[in-house]
């Protein structure tokens, strides 16, 4: 014979989960795109855009935030993770660009692997923006964001990572590795 209630109280907590994991994978879809999106704001100059895309996908964030503090295992989805790490990036890029101090980002909770995992994808955005910006023969801006990523994983270098942020960190060093070559050949058309 079997306990119906409890049954039916193991049916409800699973299917009431399953019903939050599913909006929590859709807001931080959204989250992350919206991040994406300031990304690329932000490469292209529109800083003010930018600013806008990342403040709409942090309000996304800290909604579930909010929503599910009470269920700390929705925040250990791959999705939810995903968008705080973007957002990350987005965040951190945005203070790049606008010459702030590269540090702490106010609003969501975000983990100190999640915050590696960011700055670990900030060397790439840094070289893009970089190779536009020696095209258009703003040369300071490529020593500005070659000397920044250096310092990025002289930083990195220091914290022993290990597991997926190790192969973030090796991304992070191919994406200065390039960024030397680009500071280079800018260096040399100086002269």
């Amino acid at each position: 014979m079997l306990d119906k209630k409890y049954f039916q109280s193991v049916r409800e907590d699973l299917l009431g989960y399953a019903s939050k994991r599913r909006e929590v994978i859709k807001s931080a879809g959204d989250a992350q795109n919206l991040s994406k999106k300031a990304i690329f704001a932000d490469q292209r100059d529109s800083s003010a855009d930018a600013e806008k895309l990342i403040k709409q996908a942090e309000e996304l964030l800290l909604d579930l935030e909010k929503k599910y503090k009470t269920e700390p295992d929705l925040f250990s989805e791959g999705s939810y993770r995903a968008a705080l790490e973007e957002y990350t990036e987005a965040s951190l890029f945005h203070q790049y660009l606008s010459g702030e101090t590269i540090g702490k980002i106010k609003g969501p909770t975000i983990d100190s692997d999640t915050f590696v995992g960011g700055l670990c994808d900030l060397p790439g955005e840094i070289l893009r923006y970089a190779i536009k910006s020696a095209t258009e023969r703003k040369f300071d801006v490529v020593k500005k964001a070659y000397d920044l990523a250096e310092e990025i994983i002289a930083e990195l270098v220091d914290m022993d990572l290990t597991g997926y942020n190790r192969q973030k960190f090796d991304q992070a060093k191919q994406a200065l590795n390039k960024l030397q070559q680009v500071a280079y050949e800018v260096s040399m058309k100086r002269e």
